[in-house]
C-alpha cells in the first residue's frame, strides 16, 4: 500500500467530472487499498474520493464510525455511488484534504437514499442521515469536480481560514 499524493485547490483535475468504473479487478483492489492508506494518513479524514488523487473515476471511501453517537453503516466503499433521493437540509462547517486551509458553512441534505456497488461490482443500498449523509453528499461532489468551497454559502461570511490542522 502506498501513500498517494493529494490533489490541492487549484490543480484543475479536482475539476474533472469523474468517468464510471467498468473493470472490477486486482488493479481496482490495489488502487482501493492505497486510496484507504492516503485516507487515514489525513488528519482527521472521514472520507476521500479518488479524483482527489488524480484519478479520475467515480470511488469514494467513507468511514465515520469513529465519530461517537453517529449512526453509520460502517466502512464504505463505495464505487459508481449514485444519491437517488434527498430530504431536508441543514447547515453544517466542512473541510477538505484538498483545501487544506480552509472550512466552510455547506447546506446538504439530511437524509439520502445511496446506491452504490462494492469492490466486486455487486450493488449496494443505504439510507442515510445526518453527518454520514453529509460526508457522503461532500465526497460525491468531488467526483462531479465539485469542492465545498463551491458550495459555500457565502464566501465572504461562510468560508474559515484554518488557525491550526493537526494530526
Amino acid at each position: 500500500m502506498a501513500i498517494l499524493d493529494i490533489l490541492k485547490l487549484p490543480d484543475p483535475r479536482l475539476k474533472r467530472v469523474a468517468a464510471s468504473v467498468e473493470r472490477f479487478d486486482d488493479d481496482l483492489l490495489a488502487f482501493l487499498a492505497d486510496l484507504e492508506a492516503t485516507r487515514l494518513n489525513g488528519p482527521a479524514a472521514v472520507g476521500i474520493a479518488a479524483t482527489q488523487v488524480g484519478r479520475s473515476q467515480r470511488i469514494v471511501i467513507v468511514d465515520v464510525s469513529g465519530r461517537p453517537k453517529t449512526p453509520n453503516h460502517g466502512h464504505l466503499v463505495l464505487i459508481n455511488p449514485d444519491i437517488t433521493h434527498w430530504d431536508g437540509s441543514a447547515i453544517g462547517r466542512e473541510g477538505c484534504l484538498s483545501v487544506p486551509d480552509y472550512t466552510g458553512n455547506v447546506i446538504r441534505a439530511t437524509s439520502i437514499h445511496l446506491k452504490a456497488q462494492d469492490a466486486a461490482g455487486q450493488i449496494l443500498e443505504f439510507d442515510m442521515e445526518g453527518y454520514e449523509a453529509r460526508a457522503v453528499q461532500h465526497e460525491l461532489d468531488h467526483l462531479d469536480g465539485l469542492l465545498f468551497v463551491d458550495r459555500v454559502i457565502s464566501r465572504r461570511t461562510d468560508l474559515y481560514r484554518r488557525k491550526i490542522y493537526t494530526h
